[in-house]
């Protein structure tokens, strides 16, 4: 069966569930709708991270000047309530050889993000790689995000935020 189908079919569990009528002319496509929305928010699955790193440029005058790049916009997907936590992800590096092209640092946190995710690991896992392929001497990535389990559900704080951060220094 068809892998957009079976997700479509879950979509119209979830609604019956609700008690929704699924023949209700707002939600007559609903489900196809949803299914689209799912696979287009969490398509990071389907990037190569590896590729998104090799493209690399030579760093001829080696210093030691930090390079930042910040306010990288996300949005991602609770892997506990399946519900939006979005923000910005600052990053910090010390080049050695090789520099990365600036908007990759923004497709690999496109990447990370658009799976299930929880903040405090796409943090590290943005953090590892950079170590990773840039064999760095120093990588810092500071995350700050808003839940929408904090907001919409539970104890419905509007205006928390999380905070993390990943520092790596040899």
């Amino acid at each position: 069966m068809d892998k957009n189908i079976n997700l479509e079919n879950a979509v119209k569990t979830i609604l019956k569930e609700i008690g929704e009528d699924l023949n209700r002319e707002g939600l007559i496509d609903t489900p196809k709708r949803v299914s689209k929305s799912l696979r287009e928010i969490l398509n990071g699955y389907n990037e190569n991270i590896e590729e998104i790193m090799s493209k690399k440029f030579k760093l001829h005058n080696h210093s030691k000047d930090i390079v930042k790049i910040n306010s990288i916009e996300f949005f991602s997907l609770c892997e506990h309530h399946l519900l939006p936590f979005f923000g910005h992800v600052n990053i910090e590096y010390i080049p050695k050889e090789e520099i990365l092209g600036l908007s990759k640092f923004g497709r690999l946190v496109n990447a990370f993000s658009k799976r299930l995710q929880v903040q405090e690991k796409l943090t590290k896992q943005i953090g590892e790689t950079i170590v990773k392929y840039l064999n760095c001497d120093y990588v810092k990535v500071h995350i700050k995000a808003s839940h929408m389990c904090m907001t919409m559900r539970g104890i419905s704080k509007t205006s928390s935020y999380t905070e993390t951060e990943f520092v790596y220094k040899k």
